[in-house]
């Protein structure tokens, strides 16, 4: 395996990775950075989870031009959530060269402090869609020196509708530039905006990081009823204590109800979705990640390239939509080499989508009746995937 110096990544970002105890680079990174360094535009398949946030940001960071002030590399992210996680792991490097200057551009901050940061230069911008227009049509943020862009989850961003944002904003940006995009799956709408606005990029696709190590995470199905289910979430919660876990609910007026009721009984809890403020969220996300919250109760857009270290277990409220939806969810735990736990609560009418998902994501369950009791099953059949 080849380390980052054979990637060709500096000596002293080697060293600002080595604090962080990161010192081997994943598949996705030694496929995608040598091609970045060179200055090809790549198409990355890749999961979360599989390290591609650091296998663009080192390429970027490092062909950063430190001495001029003006924006020259761009991160578009779907989410907020995501747009604040790459930013910190921008930070975290960013401490090894005082001379670099990154600014997050997303919804629910102040827009006051993102104008006066613009205006003392940033030469990393990483942002949503919605709020990178926003400064576009106000005039406050120029584009025309970017030399680096990135497109990351592009799948979500067509699921999510921001296509036509994301088009308008690459309008914005010179046509000299170097493109990078990353994403889980790379639907047509995907393919169609790389043909337009890529030059003869290279695919990277690996095998190992094409999907969630489901290997690693023991899938079991609790089969309960709609009246039945939050007894059926609190047994499991009291018989397993997880150390930390996420809790999956369909709709943002659902994850809040449930998420009060667990409060109420007692449990270390929070919530995480769209109606909450931008400083709520960050507030229980750190607590989250402090582990001073056992519990974060989610909807799957909230949750869209969550990784915490530590999530034991993942349960999934209510049924997720389909089983690409079902894999970004189990694939909050079992990460970094661990064991994880993935629990879905199926009421007699989730049962044709439950065997879709099987079927789809190519995984086995264990199964159980509600209440927390569940019966024994091989480790092989707990642990095959996909």
């Amino acid at each position: 395996m080849k380390n980052f110096t054979a990637l060709g990544v500096e000596q002293h970002w080697v060293e600002a990775l080595k604090e962080q105890g990161i010192s081997a680079p994943t598949p996705v990174q030694q496929e995608s950075i040598p091609l970045l360094m060179e200055g090809q535009d790549v198409i990355a398949e890749a999961h979360t989870g599989t390290g591609k946030t650091l296998a663009f940001l080192l390429p970027i960071l490092q062909k950063l031009n430190l001495d001029k002030r003006h924006p020259q590399a761009l991160v578009i992210a779907p989410t907020r959530e995501l747009a604040l996680q790459i930013t910190e792991e921008a930070k975290c490097l960013a401490a090894a060269e005082p001379s670099l200057s990154l600014l997050a551009v997303y919804g629910g901050q102040d827009v006051e402090r993102q104008l006066r940061k613009l205006k003392g230069g940033a030469q990393l911008i990483i942002g949503t869609p919605g709020r990178l227009l926003d400064h576009l049509r106000r005039g406050t943020l120029d584009l025309g020196g970017i030399k680096m862009l990135v497109l990351d989850e592009a799948d979500q961003m067509l699921h999510m509708g921001f296509l036509n944002d994301v088009e308008t904003i690459l309008q914005e940006v010179p046509y000299r530039r170097q493109t990078m995009l990353f994403s889980a799956t790379m639907p047509a709408g995907i393919r169609k905006l790389a043909r337009v606005y890529m030059n003869e990029p290279v695919d990277v696709k690996v095998k190992s990081a094409s999907s969630v190590p489901v290997s690693q995470i023991r899938q079991v199905v609790v089969q309960t009823t709609d009246r039945g289910k939050q007894q059926a979430l609190v047994d499991m919660l009291n018989t397993d204590r997880p150390y930390l876990a996420v809790i999956f609910c369909r709709t943002k007026r659902r994850a809040a109800k449930l998420n009060e009721e667990l409060q109420e009984m007692g449990f270390q809890s929070g919530e995480l979705h769209g109606d909450l403020s931008q400083n709520k969220r960050e507030q229980v996300m750190k607590a989250f990640r402090e582990a001073k919250l056992q519990l974060l109760v989610a909807t799957d857009v909230a949750a869209r390239g969550l990784d915490v270290e530590g999530v034991t277990h993942v349960f999934n409220y209510d049924m997720p939509q389909d089983a690409e939806s079902y894999i970004h969810r189990i694939g909050r735990t079992g990460r970094a080499g661990g064991k994880g736990v993935a629990v879905t609560l199926a009421t007699p009418r989730d049962i044709p989508e439950l065997r879709n998902i099987q079927k789809v994501a190519g995984v086995t369950f264990t199964s159980s009746e509600g209440g927390g009791q569940r019966r024994p099953a091989s480790d092989t059949a707990d642990r095959q995937g996909r």
